[in-house]
């Protein structure tokens, strides 16, 4: 069995979620966000995101992680803070010696729905049947991180679940 964590970085939120993987069947382990305030300074926004993954971390003991591309093709002025936050999400990685594979939105629809133009409801629909869930998961951060780590383990190789 294989502990795969999933990220959907974000700034104001990012979603995580965990899942167990044996052969082709999934188990959800758990799931959450990471939320900041936007009254809170930068760097205490950055380091609250990086303690919090440090923690599932400690907590899950996932082997490799899946993480969203960061994607604004209209809005640059929240990119930056977004990069930031997965810069220190993949600081904390990488410190816990995680191998980690990022993958752009249309990657993440398409190891998920076979479509990479799928909508959020039809990888939400996904997620919640892969993971055999009665309720799609709430927040939508949290769905993106699942469907992050079923990605991951739908692009891997043997290979990709150890660090040498």
């Amino acid at each position: 069995m294989k502990r795969i964590l999933g990220i959907d970085p974000g700034f104001a939120a990012t979603g995580w979620g965990i899942v167990d993987v044996s052969g082709t069947r999934f188990n959800h382990i758990s799931h959450g966000y990471i939320k900041t305030l936007p009254s809170d300074a930068i760097g205490f926004r950055l380091d609250f995101i990086f303690r919090n993954i440090v923690d599932i971390i400690d907590e899950y003991h996932p082997v490799c992680a899946g993480i969203e591309e960061i994607f604004f093709a209209r809005n640059k002025v929240s990119a930056l803070p977004v990069a930031q936050a997965k810069g220190v999400i993949l600081l904390a990685l990488e410190q816990n010696g995680i191998n980690t594979v990022s993958y752009t939105p249309l990657q993440i629809k398409q190891a998920l729905t076979g479509n990479g133009r799928a909508d959020k409801n039809q990888v939400q629909d996904m997620v919640k049947l892969l993971l055999g869930l009665k309720e799609a998961i709430k927040p939508d951060h949290s769905a993106d991180a699942l469907a992050a780590a079923i990605c991951y383990h739908n692009n891997s190789t043997m290979e990709d679940y150890s660090r040498d």
